[in-house]
């Protein structure tokens, strides 16, 4: 069977809440964080690489708190662990004075790009996407595809909203049968609402409203690969950054970020690619602001009591 990668964007851990990871409090029973329940799900679904792109300023504390037991369960199942290092310095042209905001997740995905020889995919670290996702990204990575063809999980915007403030989503366009998406755009300051009168919950952004039943991207692509072939993707992605330094960065320097979602909307936009929408039924829940933390143990809690994970999450690998 072929070789499938997962890719865990980590860089911006600790970054909202204080420096380092162990800002990042744990959420399972045994200090596991959201990203070791990701790694779990993997595994079981028949991942056999896992590389991780964190900072090189929280490579110790994160060694010491994630990185040595995940590498120790891995090692045990024969599943190859690299980390990797995004540095916002590490770019085609001359950074901004007083530029600290990093890149964005194009660039997160560059940082392992000579590790990646198969199909990948690419996930958050501190979202929770659920088993099925896992299962279908992994089973639409081994079979072969057009050239140029690209997978998202899909989920619902309802399902995706936080109580404590705004959160950014790639909201989608899709085709009839829900089966491809047509464009999507990267929208930030997605806020839920509730009406006075009929207490009916919706979303909106900068005062439009959204439609709650829309699907949306956490992050979750899946890229493919011909058999022997570097992912396509990747060389997008490398040029695109290029570009990227040379039109968008000049016109804002302070805040240009480097898009998973806008780079896949404009490919789509210009015809280039297919991206082929993986529906799945599990709950998302992240970590986006510190008042959300309670809800997601609450979470991690319930799914072990109900049976979905053992108490010591890898012991059923």
């Amino acid at each position: 069977m072929k070789q499938t990668t997962l890719l865990i964007m980590a860089a911006g851990l600790g970054s909202r809440f204080g420096e380092g990871i162990k800002q990042l409090e744990p959420v399972g029973l045994h200090d596991e964080i959201i990203m070791d329940y990701s790694i779990h799900d993997a595994i079981e679904a028949g991942f056999d690489k896992i590389i991780i792109v964190i900072r090189k300023d929280i490579e110790k504390d994160f060694r010491e708190r994630v990185g040595n037991r995940v590498e120790e369960v891995c090692s045990k199942r024969k599943v190859e662990v690299i980390l990797c290092f995004q540095d916002m310095h590490d770019v085609p042209g001359e950074v901004p004075a007083e530029r600290t905001k990093p890149w964005g997740t194009g660039q997160a995905v560059l940082t392992a790009k000579e590790y990646i020889r198969e199909g990948f995919c690419v996930i958050n670290a501190d979202d929770y996407y659920g088993k099925e996702a896992f299962r279908e990204m992994h089973d639409w990575l081994v079979l072969d595809h057009a050239e140029h063809a690209i997978a998202m999980a899909g989920f619902i915007l309802k399902n995706t909203l936080s109580d404590h403030g705004g959160v950014t989503r790639g909201i989608c366009k899709v085709a009839d049968g829900h089966t491809h998406i047509i464009n999507v755009i990267e929208t930030g300051n997605i806020i839920k609402t509730v009406d006075s009168e009929s207490g009916q919950v919706g979303a909106e952004a900068d005062g439009v409203k959204l439609d709650m039943e829309s699907y949306v991207s956490m992050n979750f692509w899946g890229f493919s690969a011909k058999e022997g072939s570097n992912p396509w993707f990747l060389d997008v992605l490398e040029r695109g950054f290029v570009a990227f330094f040379k039109d968008a960065v000049p016109m804002d320097p302070m805040k240009a970020e480097y898009l998973l979602p806008t780079i896949v909307g404009g490919l789509l936009q210009e015809g280039k690619t297919t991206v082929k929408v993986l529906e799945t039924t599990d709950k998302w829940f992240g970590v986006t602001f510190k008042e959300d933390k309670p809800v997601v143990v609450d979470s991690f809690r319930k799914l072990i009591q109900d049976g979905v994970y053992c108490e010591e999450l890898y012991a059923d690998l």
